[in-house]
């Protein structure tokens, strides 16, 4: 009997293994200027539309002594074109701008300040254009070596493309947090906490390489919605606490091993510094091995962490 199965789909419900939404699905806008005047053609619509509901008045006022309906009629009119014309103004504020719908249709973004006369008769959406910040939550991750780490970072960004950031996605501000958060435990798991081999950049090393990482990864993930990463810097960066006591004890004895290479240097030094100056002043000559006891004693002296308790040999020095 033949396999009548339907073919088995991608992860992302396409054969082709494209994202679902990416020919048709995701909506494809960007912002442009809408009209709009500054105040003094604001000012002048006013005064335009305050004579022509006085007007109104005035003429439904005639019609009623006069018993002339046209004159009631022409008087709605004047009143119904000043409202409308007063429905045209806004008052934005600096860092402020108004995405403007007429009937449901992007018109354009009006980004002047102040006062300003736009289309009449179109809703208006307040985005703010201003640098925000947030921190994101502490994440535990794994990093490049599988230690569990935990991680948070604070990400600047701001809002560039306001048509994009008010269509194109849902939210936009919960969509920079969630992206940020992603792209943290991305970036993240992409290096070793510490002790990077040549080449390799660590979490704790190279903070500033990592930090650059972060918002050019940010950035390439919010982009479709209209915004744009001013930086990113980590916050908080630990092991997380079921490994910090032995990864403590490690970073201990790393450094207790590199204090004791550093002190037996210097001992070392010193002893031949010691013996050179003894044999060049003729102050005493030693053969191979009184010369053998003479340094294996003064690194015990000069390497040990007690005080050295001093012996003083009153015979002879074979004795």
């Amino acid at each position: 009997m033949p396999d009548t199965a339907p073919p088995q789909e991608s992860v992302g419900g396409d054969p082709s293994g494209r994202p679902v939404g990416h020919a048709g699905a995701r909506v494809d806008v960007a912002e442009r200027d809408a009209w709009a005047t500054g105040a003094a053609g604001a000012l002048l619509a006013i005064l335009v539309a305050v004579a022509g509901v006085v007007g109104a008045f005035a003429l439904i006022a005639r019609a009623d002594s006069t018993d002339e309906h046209v004159w009631g009629i022409l008087g709605v009119v004047l009143l119904v074109l000043g409202v409308v014309l007063l429905s045209g103004l806004a008052v934005i504020s600096p860092g402020q701008t108004r995405v403007v719908q007429l009937f449901g249709r992007y018109v354009g973004t009006v980004r002047r300040t102040g006062l300003v006369l736009t289309v009449p008769l179109t809703t208006r959406k307040n985005v703010s254009v201003r640098v925000r910040n947030f921190e994101t939550s502490e994440l535990k991750v794994n990093d490049a070596d599988g230690n569990p780490i935990n991680i948070a970072s604070i990400v600047v960004w701001q809002v560039a493309d306001t048509a994009k950031a008010t269509f194109a996605v849902e939210d936009y501000a919960d969509f920079v947090r969630v992206q940020s958060e992603s792209a943290l435990r991305h970036v993240a798991m992409s290096h070793p906490y510490d002790h990077a081999d040549d080449g390799e950049n660590s979490l704790r090393g190279a903070t500033d390489v990592v930090s650059a990482e972060i918002a050019a990864e940010v950035a390439a993930r919010v982009v479709i919605a209209g915004l744009e990463v001013v930086e990113a810097r980590i916050s908080n960066l630990a092991y997380a606490p079921e490994i910090a006591q032995a990864m403590l004890q490690r970073q201990q004895a790393g450094a207790i091993i590199a204090a004791r290479e550093r002190i037996v240097e210097g001992a070392v030094s010193m002893v031949e510094g010691a013996l050179s100056r003894l044999e060049a002043d003729g102050v005493v000559t030693l053969d191979d091995e009184r010369r053998a006891a003479m340094v294996s004693n003064l690194l015990v002296v000069l390497c040990g962490e007690s005080r050295a308790t001093p012996v003083v040999n009153t015979g002879s020095l074979y004795a």
